[in-house]
């Protein structure tokens, strides 16, 4: 598994780590993903998740990269924190490693927020603050009302057929460097369903390069700043979605994917 800096923090993460929005796998998915060297896996308080996860961790949670979100019902200030412990509690952790507020609320003072975030850093509940499906205004707004710490991700939905943020990657995320952390970079199968063109020439890449359509998250890789975190609930597509890592589609495979797709 290959490692991408986290912002400029100095910490690594595996560039495939793995996400549990409406994960019903169990533990043992996620113990096979830390076992094959891509130990960051995602959450969130809505997701209903938490509990499995840290029953996944348990006993090696040193070993993990562990990231949760606040809920965006959840951001004043008071919320924040209680939202936080909950989490924690729930984990069966003493820090989070990302914790990132899940989705912009305007009925909330963003300074509220923020406050909360860097309250958690200093009483080491948390050790790195991020966002999730923030605009690049919302986040250089959330950036500013941090005094001591900076933003260090945004978690956004990014695959071949999601591509909203991609310009802001190279203008604003990858200058900055700002981590990226797609989600759904496999369009929740939409990749293997929609667009005939488009599955045509995934196919013909997969078996050229003799790799599967899965190995499609390798497209988001191409930017330095992306990670992916794909979300299956079966062992054997763990391994597969890990063989995506470590290795580079061509340029020309990467221009016959974006005409495909577009």
């Amino acid at each position: 598994m290959e490692l991408r800096e986290l912002a400029d923090t100095g910490v690594m993460l595996p560039e495939i780590g793995f996400g549990t929005w409406k994960y019903k796998g169990g533990i043992a998915p996620l113990r096979r993903a830390i076992e094959l060297g891509a130990p960051f896996i995602d959450t969130a308080e809505i997701y209903g998740t938490e509990k499995v996860v840290g029953e996944a961790i348990k006993g090696q949670s040193t070993k993990v990269f562990l990231a949760t979100k606040v809920s965006g019902s959840d951001l004043k200030y008071d919320q924040v924190l209680r939202a936080a412990d909950a989490s924690l509690k729930r984990l069966g952790v003493e820090r989070i490693d990302l914790y990132q507020v899940h989705w912009p609320n305007s009925r909330v003072p963003i300074g509220d927020t923020m406050r909360a975030m860097e309250t958690l850093v200093d009483a080491g509940k948390v050790r790195f603050i991020g966002v999730s499906n923030f605009s690049r205004d919302e986040f250089e707004a959330a950036q500013e009302k941090l005094t001591k710490y900076r933003i260090v991700s945004n978690q956004v939905e990014y695959s071949l057929v999601d591509r909203d943020i991609e310009r802001d990657i190279g203008t604003f995320y990858a200058p900055n460097k700002i981590t990226v952390i797609a989600y759904s970079p496999l369009a929740r199968g939409a990749l293997l369903a929609q667009r005939k063109r488009g599955l045509e020439v995934l196919n013909a890449i997969a078996s050229a390069a003799s790799r599967t359509p899965a190995h499609a998250l390798n497209w988001c890789l191409r930017h330095p700043c992306v990670v992916a975190i794909p979300k299956t609930d079966k062992v054997a597509r763990v391994d597969e979605d890990c063989g995506a890592s470590g290795w580079q589609l061509t340029s020309e495979q990467v221009s016959a994917l974006d005409e495909a797709f577009s």
